[in-house]
């Protein structure tokens, strides 16, 4: 169980980006081979996930886990009975695709543990509150219902209610937390990323890459005012993705093709993890 408390001197965080946080998995598992041990770990939508598992056990053969997790996820769920599943629930709701009680169910099924508190490393993740208009963070509760606040990007999934608020996708307050880190007392932070600070902007050219590239303008805002803010005396550390071709922020064809997303998982996860290993020897 979790024992350190505030402040903490060496952050892990984790940002989001969907099923390009395959990218996150082999940067921990340079960190794990490098020995690099986190006081605390700080996750964002995707993040929130890698960063609870890893939180849970932060050794080799958890890292292992984790990657096996991703290799099998059913990310290949596209039969004719899903695709109407999804839209019998998009013609109930008007709002979303996916079912909030069967996408918790799931992340009950393989979280490894139920509660924050039961994590090994002290974790926290950030959700973005409607009522509030503010992000919030958890650093205690049930597990798989903070994750999937983190995780609940409109349109895919409801806002998750917890404790008389709704709760919708971390990222969209705070995509890549080092703003948090600071906050909490760390001097060195380790940042993983997924890729997507790495591909140019351009406005938009088609309807639906309105939303996608405001979006990508303030969570980059975001991500770089938090950087020219940082403290003379924090050492920071953006691992790299290694260039394993993620699709450009703006390429849907590329995010939903799922035979592109299975063949390209265990190549985000080998070369995050080569070209971050190669960066922390060379540190």
């Amino acid at each position: 169980m979790a024992a350190a408390s505030p402040p903490y001197e060496l952050a892990f965080v984790l940002g989001g980006g969907g099923v390009l946080g395959a990218h996150e998995v082999g940067m921990l598992r340079a960190l794990a081979e490098r020995g690099i041990a986190p006081d605390v770990i700080l996750g964002t939508s995707v993040g929130a996930i890698n960063g609870a598992f890893f939180a849970a056990d932060p050794t080799l053969p958890g890292v292992e886990r984790l990657s096996e997790l991703w290799r099998e996820s059913n990310w290949s769920e596209r039969t004719a009975g899903a695709a109407v599943r999804r839209l019998g629930t998009l013609a109930r709701s008007g709002t979303h695709v996916e079912s909030l009680s069967e996408t918790r169910a799931r992340l009950v099924s393989f979280l490894p543990v139920q509660r924050i508190e039961d994590l090994q490393v002290p974790f926290q993740c950030v959700a973005a509150s409607i009522e509030r208009a503010a992000e919030h963070w958890f650093d205690r509760g049930p597990l798989a219902d903070v994750v999937l606040a983190s995780c609940a990007v409109p349109g895919i999934l409801p806002p998750v209610p917890i404790d008389g608020e709704h709760f919708i996708d971390g990222g969209i307050v705070n995509s890549i937390p080092v703003s948090r880190a600071v906050a909490l007392g760390a001097r060195k932070i380790y940042v993983l990323q997924v890729g997507r600070l790495e591909q140019p902007l351009s406005p938009p050219r088609r309807p639906w890459e309105v939303g996608l590239v405001a979006f990508e303008v303030a969570r980059r805002h975001r991500f770089a005012h938090d950087l020219h803010s940082l403290p003379d005396d924090v050492e920071l550390h953006v691992l790299p993705t290694g260039g394993s071709a993620a699709p450009a922020y703006n390429d849907l064809s590329g995010q939903f093709r799922i035979r592109r997303i299975i063949g390209t998982i265990q190549r985000q996860i080998d070369s995050a993890y080569e070209a971050s290993l190669r960066y922390l020897t060379q540190s």
